[in-house]
């Protein structure tokens, strides 16, 4: 079955090249050129996963995005002009997944389509753990959902390997090269704050639900979970 993908992007002839060339890699591909009308799109549609481009016409890509994760978890790969870190740090921070600086290349954006999609879609036989847990915090492979104090957490699929990495080496520092590769498949480079910016989100979402400090940053290494003694 062809994985399917939305590319929301105003150039009709990049979308006509990246959609002929992942068609080769075997996605089936639709395209909207407008960010208003991806919206409504998106709310009848479903897709395995979205790239977006951050300038468009009738509503920005940001604005795209915030409005699609009020309403959708579906994995967005953002398009974001070369140099533009603040868009790229702000569309972590509204829930995208990955991004690409444009021009992009074809077979890059095929590698980061499937590895968003390997950690959304992960097939249940292939977790042997049922569950994990640090403090209050349990993380459920299975069905990658994340809890705190018995609260859903809601988390992107980024924020979710992150978040299972580090449970599940709680206790442990964990170097973001290794949370680059492994939660989010693809290796660690040069001024990427990707990981930086997952760690910033799943911090603020712990907290509002009471849990205050749980990740400490390791300067110059990565990250650790904080093991609580007495349930914290």
């Amino acid at each position: 079955m062809s994985t399917a993908v939305l590319i929301i992007d105003d150039d009709k002839e990049l979308c006509a090249l990246l959609s002929d060339f992942l068609l080769l890699e075997g996605f089936q591909t639709s395209a909207v050129h407008d960010g208003a009308e991806a919206v409504e799109h998106c709310r009848a549609h479903h897709y395995d996963a979205i790239v977006l481009d951050i300038m468009l016409p009738g509503l920005l890509g940001l604005d795209v995005l915030r409005q699609l994760r009020q309403s959708i978890t579906t994995p967005i790969l953002m398009l974001t002009a070369r140099g533009e870190d603040t868009d790229r740090i702000l569309g972590l921070e509204l829930g995208a997944d990955d991004y690409l600086p444009k021009p992009c290349n074809p077979r890059e954006l095929s590698a980061r389509l499937r590895a968003i999609l390997r950690r959304s879609q992960q097939p249940i036989a292939q977790h042997s753990i049922l569950r994990l847990e640090a403090g209050q915090t349990c993380i459920k492979p299975a069905d990658r959902s994340a809890t705190f104090a018995g609260a859903e957490l809601q988390l992107t699929s980024a924020e979710f390997s992150v978040l299972q990495l580090l449970v599940g080496n709680a206790g442990h520092v964990v170097d973001k090269e290794t949370l680059s590769q492994q939660a989010l498949g693809r290796p660690l480079t040069a001024y990427d704050r990707s990981i930086d910016v997952h760690v910033s989100k799943i911090r603020k979402k712990l907290a509002a639900l009471g849990g205050e400090e749980l990740i400490i940053s390791v300067r110059g290494v990565g990250y650790q979970f904080k093991i609580i003694d007495g349930d914290g």
